[in-house]
């Protein structure tokens, strides 16, 4: 990809992204602190690609022209070995022909194919019902570990940083930070030689305060080639018979990806901003527990005398899970999903190690995973936690204290949050039962996971290294 293709990038991995990306790509629309610590100028004009920090900063979304996307995520993928990439089925600004599967009290859940969106019904100016079909777009993509579904829209779009564009909108407005930018920044518009399709109209971005004339032309020249390309698949999809029951993808302008960063990755973050600005040890993993993080962070790294070890004690003491308080244990896996095993009450805590018991009590009948003792009300999942270790225990135990068995997960560094404990599995795991047999099991899954390259094989390897650590140590 040619070193003129720009990139916005935008949260709490800025100045370490912007120093990873910043000989290969133009950095646009940089904030005042990214020029202050690399005192270079930055261009001000369009980007091909942003970068953001997701919403809960465990990683960044990326989206833009495809070409590029798929380059920034080659260049970042390798940034640790527990950084996990996706590309989204649904990206922004993506065209659907979706079916309704659900409604709920604020909107309704929309089938797109292999993922469901969400349509506030604020959005939508007739009533839907479940099996209808709709068109919608998507103006909000969301990370596929997330609990939020992607957020839709049945306006279309085309989506950018300095000049935007809306179909069935016959006007020009701006986000400006007073009325007399907005009306210049308005009558600007009228200056360009670019001409806006009649039945598009232009929203000027906060980027676009900043951009010479010669800038925000060639934003709206952009915008508008990509609400051409959007006005074409639209007419093709009139033509072309659809199955009401089945969502159909129209077309999909720009592509968006994701990349999870794990514990090791945000220590390799650490030290691609240690070479721009000062940085605390554990930057990235303290900015990523909290939002209200960051300002300390900020504080602590203006007094800071540099050092080698990670303050997780002061981390956890200030953003970790409280005594008596309850977690979530979000079980990541390496294909981009995350679901809760359940939540539960943190009954110790010790922040200077980094070790934390927690206490779940487990509802209805079942069987354990792999262990195969019946699970019944009243039993008691005891899981020790620590941070930065590749695996974790849980005992069940029956109402009286029996034991049923010990499972122990491997993943990738566990990681302690205010409100959530955080990894990715890794597949491999070791049991013990409680007649004293040790089991490791599903290497198949991890090798399946390899072959289909959601693994990388040297995170694989370091997988059956602490396998054989840990069933070793059990037998």
């Amino acid at each position: 990809m040619s070193s003129t293709s720009r990139i916005r990038i935008r949260g709490i991995y800025t100045t370490a992204l912007t120093h990873l990306l910043g000989d290969e790509f133009d950095i646009v629309q940089a904030s005042p602190p990214i020029r202050r610590r690399f005192d270079d100028e930055f261009e001000t004009g369009e980007y091909d690609v942003t970068v953001e920090t997701t919403d809960d900063r465990q990683g960044i979304g990326i989206s833009g022209e495809g070409g590029v996307v798929e380059t920034v995520v080659e260049r970042l993928a390798g940034t640790g070995i527990d950084t996990f990439d996706w590309k989204d089925p649904t990206p922004r600004g993506s065209l659907f022909d979706g079916v309704v599967t659900e409604t709920l009290g604020s909107g309704a859940v929309v089938t797109l194919g292999e993922r469901d969106g969400f349509l506030p019904f604020r959005n939508i100016d007739r009533r839907i019902d479940e099996g209808d079909q709709v068109r919608v777009q998507v103006h909000d993509p969301a990370p596929p570990w997330s609990r939020d579904r992607p957020l839709l829209g049945t306006d279309v779009q085309v989506f950018g940083g300095v000049a935007s564009l809306s179909k069935g909108v016959n006007r020009v407005v701006a986000s400006a930070p007073d009325d007399a930018s907005r009306r210049e920044l308005a009558r600007t518009t009228e200056m360009l030689p670019t001409d806006v399709p009649e039945d598009w109209g232009v929203r000027w971005e906060y980027g676009a305060n900043d951009a010479a004339i010669g800038e925000m032309d060639a934003a709206l020249s952009s915008a508008v080639e990509r609400a051409e390309t959007i006005d074409s698949a639209l007419g093709e999809s009139v033509n072309t018979a659809r199955d009401a029951d089945a969502p159909q993808s129209i077309t999909k302008p720009d592509a968006t990806a994701w990349l999870w960063f794990g514990r090791e990755s945000r220590f390799e973050l650490d030290d691609a901003r240690r070479e721009v600005t000062t940085t605390l040890p554990g930057h990235h993993r303290i900015k990523a527990a909290d939002e209200s993080a960051s300002a300390a962070v900020d504080f602590a790294e203006d007094l800071h005398e540099p050092g080698d070890e990670v303050p997780i004690g002061a981390t956890l003491r200030q953003f970790g899970p409280e005594e008596d308080g309850e977690v979530f244990i979000d079980h990541g896996k390496p294909d981009g999903r995350c679901f809760s095993l359940g939540k539960g009450a943190v009954v110790e805590r010790d922040p200077e190690s980094g070790k934390y018991t927690v206490h779940r009590e487990m509802q209805g009948p079942g069987t354990y995973d792999a262990i195969g003792t019946d699970r019944e009300a009243g039993d008691v999942a005891v899981t020790k936690f620590r941070e930065g270790r590749w695996w974790y225990p849980t005992a069940y135990r029956s109402e009286d204290g029996e034991s049923k068995g010990t499972y122990v997960n491997v993943c990738t560094p566990v990681e302690l949050f205010p409100r959530s404990v955080r990894y990715v599995d890794l597949h491999v795991d070791v049991v013990k039962r409680p007649d004293g047999t040790v089991e490791r099991v599903d290497d198949d899954e991890l090798d399946s996971a390899v072959e289909a390259e959601y693994i990388s094989e040297e995170l694989a390897e370091k997988a059956r290294s602490v396998a054989a650590s840990v069933e070793k140590v059990l037998r």
